[in-house]
């Protein structure tokens, strides 16, 4: 039977032990990951959604400008959201490997 799909935040729970420093902060890097997700794709769908409405009435640099700004900035908070929030998941597969390992030992 396979897992439920779990988010960025709960996914850290079942491994994090409270005294565990690393863990607790690898537990906020998450959350912040996952706000600057949402954030930066909400940023590209204002982008499409001013490109659009830009497309159907008349076209001026106010659209651009304001569609440019949303793809960068959106581009801004994805790029390094995206990397750590991928960083993070490695390390917590990593400890709950050692983890596992630990315990066939015993």
């Amino acid at each position: 039977m396979s897992e439920p799909k779990r988010d960025d935040s709960s996914a850290l729970q079942p491994n994090s032990s409270a005294g565990d420093p690393v863990r607790r902060r690898r537990t906020a890097i998450a959350r912040w990951t996952s706000v600057a997700n949402r954030l930066g794709y909400t940023l590209y769908g204002v982008a499409i959604v001013l490109f659009v409405i830009a497309f159907i009435v008349d076209w001026n640099s106010s659209f651009s400008t304001a569609i440019t700004v949303c793809l960068v900035l959106g581009s801004i908070l994805l790029a390094p959201a995206i990397v750590l929030g991928y960083a993070i998941k490695a390390a917590e597969r990593e400890d709950a490997e050692i983890e596992n390992k630990r315990r066939d030992r015993q």
